[in-house]
C-alpha cells in the first residue's frame, strides 16, 4: 500500500497506467483498521495489475471533499484517470476481489488472438 496525498495523487493515482484502488481512510477509524490486513492482502495478490495506494482523509481533507467521501471506509477504483467503481464501508475480501475483477473485465484472460471469433 502506497501513502498518498494531495500532493501525488495526480500523478499516482490519475495518472496510473494500471488501475487504482484507492483506500480512504483515517487512523482513529475502527472499521478502516479491520479492513487493513485484507487490503494489504489484496495489494499483494493483486500486485502489478492493480496499483492500491491509500489517503488518510484527515491529512487531506481536499481529495475526500472531491470525491464526496462522507463516511469512511471508502475504497475507490480508478482507471484512466476516472472512478469505475466505489465501495463505502468495511467488507470480507470477497467483496473487495469481485468489485476488482469486474473492473479489470476480460483484461485477466485476454488468451485469444485477436480477430478471434470472426
Amino acid at each position: 500500500m502506497i501513502p498518498v496525498n494531495e500532493t501525488d495523487f495526480d500523478s499516482t493515482v490519475l495518472g496510473s497506467e494500471i488501475p487504482v484502488f484507492v483506500d480512504f481512510y483515517a487512523d482513529w477509524c475502527g472499521p478502516c483498521n479491520m479492513i487493513a490486513p485484507t487490503i494489504e492482502a489484496l495489494s499483494d495478490e493483486y500486485a502489478g495489475k492493480v496499483k492500491f495506494v491509500k489517503i488518510n482523509v484527515d491529512n487531506n481533507q481536499q481529495l475526500a471533499m472531491k470525491y464526496d467521501v462522507l463516511s469512511i471506509p471508502t475504497s475507490m477504483l480508478f482507471e484512466n484517470g476516472a472512478v469505475k467503481d466505489s465501495l463505502i464501508g468495511a467488507y470480507p475480501a470477497s467483496a473487495y476481489r469481485q468489485r476488482i475483477d469486474e473492473a479489470l473485465g476480460p483484461r485477466r484472460s485476454e488468451t485469444s488472438p485477436q480477430g478471434a471469433g470472426q
